[in-house]
């Protein structure tokens, strides 16, 4: 480090001094009381005291210049991956890899600064030889080199990998933004070994009950040709499907797909197998398993009415061809011995009817608190209407009927219209509506407004009421098979009234989840490598969210196994992370309390098995070398490794950097200064006294 003062402060040092040197003159001159020796003392002490004063008045910049020495960095990176495991090379020796790494991390050392790090499907510090890793991902590598040593000296990077990477970019592009050699060390096997295996299996995590779904496995095959093997698929440990394969060929590739059926409720277990073939380099790869979900997403529509009617037909039509929905039809004597608890949307076309045939039937409705739509018509009885419901009120109906038009409602944005079918239901031909005062309740939302002749109104014709959480929707006249007819004369494939009808009844059967007490898994399924995490939310009696009480949870397996846990809590809900887990199946059960009551939740997910680094056995050499040639360095085998620190010591571009650091300081910040002017004085002014002076 050195000190030096800047600019032309030497001329303003030679003012001060000679300032000084007056001052005390003056002050000294003509002194005759004090002995020569101590007033040539004082006169010292009096030059520099002021010197000094008057030089930190000036505030010179003094300049100090540090310099730092930066050793050259060598990062090596270790592949800890299970492909590294599964396939070495003839010959190859694990220990005495091992050894010859750490002698060459050593080695290095000495004239070097060396980090160490392994990597699979992460990057972690120091070097580990476990080889579990999951998944490859080498990217994520050269990415915490150039995050962490951007403004560093990297000298060389030293990779030990077998090449196969399976998550993130590729490497070859990773090495553009590093400015240092990269020296591989090649580890696996590059020669084809005699293989079976599933590289993928393309399914959906979730079907419906009693719908076919396809899966696509497929299949490849190495060193094998003319050799036959089956694949087989077992659901929940039961074979269900099984075909026989001919491979032809030693680079064996075919997709195939294998339909199967969703039987079962729940999540299901299907395992896709190979048969094995003699002297494989491993059969961990001929089967992969994987879950889905099968949910029973048909829900059940009753169409009540007191007696046939064209409209019964549209409506049922609509509902059916939606195969998540099943329609049934409940006509006159039927409607007393119809269970409508059994269904989760009731449409009562034209009930209350005017022979009050359905009275039994309309009390049971009125006390499930179920959805229903209400589609009145000239066989309506008003008067019953206004009674059972509280959001609509017909007035003054006297049994006449007028004919109503739709238009569109502004502002609906409950679900979508096409632009051209918002088009066609004003072209259609008018509805009956039971004639009368309409007065509806002002929170209803429209679909559709009426129109008498060319006069629009804003009085709703489609419009749906929610009522603590119960949707109800209106269709205030009959005469949908009119609009069925308008539709088909315009010869157009797809039918606007099916969509209107399918999304009011999505709409209107759809379930709001008023629980109070919610957890839920993040996913429903996650890898084996993925941290599984829930939420909760509580609520209290007024639906407001809290998360004073503790939420425990438990983690159960496919094998019975237990796991407990207690979510954290955040600002007004809880979380938790649970880890990784293995692959399977699992059931969680959480509980709390609130208010005296005991509360519980409970769901399930999966997790999936990892298969990639068991889906490519033959090492990538030529990846390895291509990556050290593009960034000047040189590719190794594992039993010279060692040569390496020979390569890296030649290389004159790998050397210790010299930084100089450049800091100005004001004089005047210096506070010893201060300290060292007053001890002057005062021992001048003590002095002075002594002698009588003062």
């Amino acid at each position: 480090m050195n000190s030096i003062f800047a600019g032309t402060s030497i001329l303003y040092f030679l003012a001060c001094l000679a300032l000084g040197i007056l001052y005390a003159w003056l002050l000294y001159r003509g002194n005759k009381n004090i002995n020569r020796k101590l007033q040539y003392g004082l006169t010292a002490i009096r030059i520099v005291a002021v010197t000094a004063i008057a030089w930190l008045i000036f505030a010179p910049l003094i300049k100090t210049l540090n310099y730092t020495l930066d050793k050259p960095v060598i990062i090596i990176g270790q592949d800890n991956s299970l492909s590294i495991a599964q396939v070495k090379a003839a010959g190859f020796d694990q220990k005495l890899y091992e050894k010859n790494l750490k002698i060459l991390q050593d080695k290095l050392s000495d004239r070097y600064e060396v980090k160490a790090y392994h990597f699979s499907d992460t990057v972690k510090d120091g070097l580990d030889f476990k080889n579990q890793g999951k998944l490859t991902d080498a990217s994520a590598f050269f990415r915490k080199i150039r995050d962490e040593y951007s403004n560093r000296n990297v000298g060389a990077v030293i990779l030990a990998t077998d090449g196969i990477f399976n998550r993130g970019g590729n490497p070859l592009y990773s090495i553009n933004q590093m400015n240092a050699p990269i020296y591989t060390i090649a580890l696996g096997d590059s020669i084809p070994k005699r293989d079976v295996l599933i590289s993928n299996v393309n399914y959906n995590n979730i079907v419906y009950l009693d719908d076919d779904f396809t899966i696509e496995v497929q299949v490849q095959a190495f060193q094998s040709d003319h050799e036959n093997t089956t694949i087989a698929v077992n659901q929940n440990g039961a074979k269900v499907v099984q075909q026989a394969i001919a491979i032809n060929g030693n680079s064996f590739v075919k997709n195939i797909p294998i339909k199967l059926h969703a039987g079962k409720i729940g999540v299901q277990k299907y395992t896709v197998q190979l048969g094995i073939l003699p002297n494989e380099i491993t059969t961990k790869n001929n089967s992969q398993t994987f879950y889905v979900e099968v949910i029973d997403g048909r829900q059940k529509v009753l169409l009540a009415a007191a007696a046939p009617h064209p409209d019964l037909s549209v409506l049922k039509e609509a509902i059916s061809l939606n195969k998540h929905y099943e329609a049934k039809l409940a006509l006159a004597d039927d409607l007393n011995a119809t269970d409508p608890s059994k269904f989760d949307l009731i449409i009562l076309y034209q009930l209350p009817d005017a022979q009050n045939m359905s009275t039994s039937f309309l009390q049971k409705v009125m006390a499930l608190k179920r959805p229903v739509w209400y589609v009145l018509g000239a066989q309506s009885n008003v008067n019953a209407f206004n009674q059972i419901q509280n959001q609509v009120n017909l007035s003054a109906a006297n049994g006449s009927v007028q004919e109503v038009y739709a238009d569109v409602a502004n502002g609906f944005t409950s679900f979508n219209l096409s632009e051209d079918d918002k088009k066609k239901f004003s072209t259609f031909d008018p509805l009956l509506m039971p004639f009368g005062r309409l007065i509806v309740n002002a929170s209803a939302t429209p679909v559709f407004n009426q129109r008498i002749g060319k006069v629009s109104t804003q009085q709703p014709l489609l419009f749906f009421t929610n009522e603590n959480g119960l949707k109800t929707g209106y269709l205030m006249g009959e005469g949908l098979w009119r609009w069925k007819l308008s539709e088909a004369q315009n010869e157009n494939g797809s039918s606007g009234l099916n969509d209107l009808i399918s999304k009011t009844i999505q709409y209107l059967a759809v379930k709001d989840d008023q629980r109070k007490f919610k957890v839920f898994a993040s996913k429903s399924a996650y890898d084996e490598n993925e941290a599984v995490q829930f939420n909760a939310t509580l609520y209290n009696d007024s639906y407001q969210p809290v998360n004073e009480p503790e939420v425990n949870l438990q983690v159960k397996n496919e094998a019975g196994k237990v796991f407990n846990y207690t979510f954290s809590k955040t600002e007004n809900a809880y979380q938790l992370d649970a880890g990784t887990m293995g692959a399977g199946n699992y059931s969680y059960l959480s509980n709390t309390a609130l208010g005296g009551k005991r509360l519980t939740a409970s769901g399930s997910f999966y997790v999936n098995s990892l298969m990639a680094e068991y889906q490519e056995t033959t090492a990538n050499h030529q990846l390895l070398n291509a990556m050290a040639k593009q960034s000047n360095g040189k590719l190794f085998m594992p039993e010279d490794l060692l040569k390496i620190a020979d390569e890296i010591l030649k290389n004159e571009n790998i050397k210790t950097i010299s930084y100089e650091d450049r800091k100005y300081d004001e004089l005047i910040n210096i506070k010893w200064l201060y300290a060292w002017i007053l001890t002057l004085l005062s021992i001048e002014w003590f002095l002075r006294k002594r002698n009588g002076e003062l």
